[in-house]
């Protein structure tokens, strides 16, 4: 496994993982990165709880998973996206309006594609889970 981009390692595991059936699945390395989106989708009611273990290699999670997930990826590249071009991307990401979310990182953190029409903020976009 490469370490080129740990968030798109963290979203294949957790996706390969839902799809074989597992109950959890132990993410490494994880960054604040991984953990924003984890909390994301786990308000989402995408993934149950999630733990932060650090050991002499560094900091990994273990996520549980509830088998709600039908997709979940990273965009690539970031693109860059304003606040009324958000539709544009979820019809090219999501399977059908309002199904799914997008990760946005903005200026005011990470949040979802609708938090950012919501709040009228673009920023660019990091994954999708549906």
């Amino acid at each position: 496994m490469t370490l080129n981009d740990p968030l798109s390692n963290a979203m294949s595991l957790i996706s390969n993982a839902e799809k074989k059936g597992k109950k959890s699945c132990v993410i490494f390395p994880a960054n604040g990165i991984i953990k924003g989106v984890l909390h994301l989708l786990q308000d989402r009611r995408f993934i149950g709880e999630f733990k932060e273990h650090e050991d002499t290699k560094g900091k990994s999670l273990e996520v549980q998973l509830i088998g709600s997930i039908n997709k979940c990826g990273v965009v690539k590249p970031r693109f860059a996206v304003q606040k009324e071009d958000f539709e544009r991307f979820e019809k090219r990401f999501l399977i059908a309006k309002d199904f799914g979310i997008l990760v946005v990182s903005t200026t005011h953190g990470l949040m979802t594609h609708l938090e950012a029409k919501e709040k009228g903020v673009g920023g660019r976009l990091l994954a999708y889970c549906y």
